[in-house]
């Protein structure tokens, strides 16, 4: 039997199940979810290894106009991506309308394939449980009006509803080649990477709007300290800065009486430990950096 391999994008608005959907491909977190809009930040890699194939997911931030420096850039890195890929997985989710946010992109897929190799597309209709199956036919025949695609499956990530179908159906858009990654290897995120968008994920829990588009997190050193109890499991020193824009949010993300950080802290730290296989000492900061979004040297401090 023919071995395939290569990389397929998953774009779409934000908030429309791209990260879910790539957990529940890969079958195991390797990106970070919330309800807020524009969650993701960076291309992740999730690789899907089976005897037949190896699938790399790449999740990236959502395809949006952007209204500040950071919104560009983070653009820019979703179409050099869409360049690079074998196969494009768009997402419109199910329980939404076909809206304005889906035709700019799929008028960004139609501009990016001038001039260059057409990259097969497949249109998958996200949080397909969350509808009934006439109001799903109907989205996908809207999403059938917005361009021309190659595949059009609808699923669920959190149900496994023809999960196994996308993968089938994404897989046979690459190329025939080696496994590009070993064998149970999941992901080729960098460890700080990582931790910083498992602090991240557990800080946008129950925050205000504003607040999710002007929070950064930076990892500055993850340290041994030596081992842990009787069972002599590793005991790491984690030091972590999150960033946000202006005093008020400061005070959100601490809390009353650092009682909210205290509750991130908890959380992000048993994720942490879940991905490092060690014991974690979480030492958190809350720093302002006045409207890093819009300031080109803060972004490139702060990893954009």
């Amino acid at each position: 039997m023919s071995h395939r391999s290569g990389f397929a994008c998953l774009i779409g608005r934000p908030n429309a199940g791209k990260s879910t959907l790539t957990n529940a491909l890969v079958g195991q977190k390797v990106a970070i979810t919330s309800g807020r809009p524009q969650t993701t930040r960076h291309t992740v890699r999730g690789i899907v290894t089976r005897p037949d194939a190896q699938l790399v997911l790449v999740d990236t931030p959502g395809l949006h106009r952007p209204r500040t420096l950071l919104g560009e850039r983070l653009n820019d890195l979703v179409k050099d991506t869409l360049g690079e890929v074998d196969v494009i997985g768009f997402c419109m989710p199910a329980d939404q309308q076909v809206g304005p946010g889906d035709r700019y992109i799929a008028a960004e897929l139609a501009s990016l394939a001038q001039g260059r190799r057409r990259t097969p597309v497949v249109a998958i209709a996200t949080k397909a449980d969350l509808v009934g199956k006439g109001r799903l036919a109907e989205h996908l025949m809207a999403m059938s009006r917005l361009g021309e695609w190659d595949d059009v499956v609808p699923v669920s990530a959190r149900s496994g509803y023809q999960m196994d179908v996308l993968a089938d159906v994404l897989t046979g858009h690459l190329p025939e080649g080696p496994a590009l990654y070993p064998d149970g290897e999941l992901t080729d995120e960098p460890e700080a990477v990582m931790v910083a968008e498992l602090v991240r994920e557990a800080a946008l829990e129950g925050v205000h709007d504003e607040l999710p588009h002007s929070l950064a997190v930076v990892v500055n050193e993850i340290v041994p300290r030596g081992t842990a109890g009787r069972d002599d499991v590793p005991l790491l020193d984690v030091r972590v800065d999150l960033f946000v824009e202006r005093d008020s949010q400061k005070a959100i993300v601490i809390g009353k009486g650092g009682g909210r950080l205290r509750d991130v802290g908890t959380q992000a730290r048993r994720e942490i430990e879940a991905l490092l296989g060690a014991r974690v000492f979480l030492d958190l900061h809350v720093r302002v950096a006045k409207d890093w979004q819009r300031d080109p040297k803060q972004l490139g401090r702060l990893g954009f």
